[in-house]
């Protein structure tokens, strides 16, 4: 009967702490019905991540009709224009993984829990994730992607100088050209540039600044993130 006191003691104490607990849980659980209504508004988010899953759908499209015309014509191609396939193709790629980020950490910052813990296959950044990380990773990979249609443009460079593809002084060079050959001059094949210094200069500005505005997004968060009150005990 002694030995019933205090385990009967122990029992109704711990009780006695998980009771609060548990009333806290469930006033937290209800809420008013203003509340609930604003807080549930976050699903209304869903359709955007759904149009986002079609939207990669349709580049998986896009890389597999490149990829069938890269293999099927590589015979006929020159080198460059299979390195500027291959720059799409590496562009694809990284615009999906833009999608799959946003899809993936939007989701599960902004309207629910995906629950992957213990997951093989979970992703080793949305452990951690947030709004502040989800931020500066979509920046870095904006930079990524902007870097592929500049890398594109500093290959075709070298036909700054040349007549402009479309306007009348192309279509000269052209008409000259096939009058050339006509007359049995060799290598004579009209070329003409798809690009200006001034369309360069603007494409390079851009990605620069896009690379000032994610230093600036990551020296913002760091500097957040600093300020943090230290945690009890450190």
């Amino acid at each position: 009967m002694f030995g019933f006191i205090p385990a009967f003691g122990a029992r109704f104490l711990l009780l006695s702490k998980t009771l609060p607990t548990r009333m806290t849980d469930s006033r937290i659980n209800r809420l008013n019905p203003l509340p609930a209504l604003i807080f549930s508004s976050r699903w209304l988010q869903l359709p955007l991540y759904l149009g986002l899953i079609v939207a990669q759908g349709v580049y998986v499209f896009q890389f597999v009709r490149e990829l069938i015309h890269l293999v099927s014509d590589a015979a006929n191609l020159t080198e460059q224009s299979i390195m500027l396939i291959v720059l799409g193709l590496i562009d694809v790629v990284m615009i999906s993984n833009l999608l799959v980020m946003v899809i993936v950490g939007g989701y599960e910052t902004f309207v629910s829990r995906l629950r992957l813990e213990g997951h093989p296959d979970q992703p080793e950044w949305l452990s951690h994730v947030n709004a502040s990380v989800l931020k500066v990773k979509l920046a870095m990979a904006i930079i990524g992607i902007s870097s592929i249609p500049l890398l594109k443009t500093f290959i075709g460079a070298g036909n700054l100088g040349l007549p402009l593809c479309g306007t009348p002084q192309a279509f000269a060079a052209a008409q000259a050209a096939a009058a050339a050959t006509a007359n049995g001059v060799a290598n004579a094949t009209a070329k003409c540039s798809e690009l200006t210094e001034q369309g360069v200069m603007w494409q390079a500005l851009i990605h620069f600044l896009f690379i000032v505005s994610a230093v600036g997004i990551a020296w913002t968060d760091k500097l957040m993130s600093g300020h943090k009150p230290a945690k009890p005990g450190h």
